[in-house]
């Protein structure tokens, strides 16, 4: 586990494609435990160690997971993150077409099958969908894929996964959503690359980057954003 982030009030760390966020009924060990044990490591602390989850990332997905590690934060940030202000949260998605355009905005209407897990994306409002809209933007291109840096606006169930798939583009392994193959450790090529936010507490803002996966194609098709 990499700590990318860490003040009194808060812990910010990687996740690695098939993590999960929080105790699920796979049984499999939480991130949230892993950050508990390295916190009472840490600090010596006896007892149980207080954390709070303020937002989840989808198994597959890799990226910034941000934890509150006092009560004072956990509540400011569930705001924030509920009504969007004060976060920016900014992805990258390896995905298997060129977008029609090399930049824009998708504003769909999304339900959800609770069976399937899944979301499905309407062009216009349905009985029982939410709005989700997100900005996109082409980065780069390799021989076979494309990448794109996304920065949402709404936070829906599988919002990116799901509008990127509507627009053309499914994400690279995202069986779910149409992609011709699964990747290798069985993630999709989605990144929580950036995540900004206003300090719940002091009111600084903080800007968090996690490294992309490492594998060669992350390494290359990214190299125009590390320059």
């Amino acid at each position: 586990m990499t700590v990318l982030y860490e003040d009194n009030h808060l812990i910010a760390v990687a996740k690695k494609a098939g993590d999960i966020v929080q105790g699920d009924k796979t049984g499999d060990v939480p991130l949230s435990d892993l950050v508990k044990a390295y916190l009472k490591d840490k600090y010596q602390k006896p007892g149980n160690v207080y954390l709070g989850v303020v937002h989840r990332l989808d198994r597959p997905v890799s990226g910034v997971v941000l934890f509150a590690k006092t009560s004072k934060a956990l509540p400011r940030l569930n705001k924030m993150f509920a009504e969007h202000k004060g976060v920016r949260k900014t992805y990258l998605a390896i995905v298997c077409n060129r977008p029609p355009q090399t930049e824009g905005t998708l504003t769909h209407w999304l339900t959800r099958n609770e069976k399937q897990n899944t979301a499905r994306a309407y062009d216009h409002e349905v009985p029982g969908s939410k709005r989700a809209v997100l900005d996109y933007r082409l980065v780069s291109q390799s021989e076979r894929y494309f990448l794109l840096e996304v920065e949402l606006h709404t936070g829906r169930h599988h919002q990116i996964r799901c509008q990127l798939a509507k627009m053309g583009c499914p994400i690279k392994g995202d069986l779910k959503y149409g992609a011709p193959r699964s990747n290798p450790d069985g993630g999709i090529s989605l990144h929580a690359w950036r995540l900004w936010l206003e300090h719940p507490v002091s009111h600084i803002h903080v800007s968090i980057e996690a490294p992309v996966p490492d594998d060669r194609l992350w390494k290359e098709i990214t190299k125009p954003l590390m320059c």
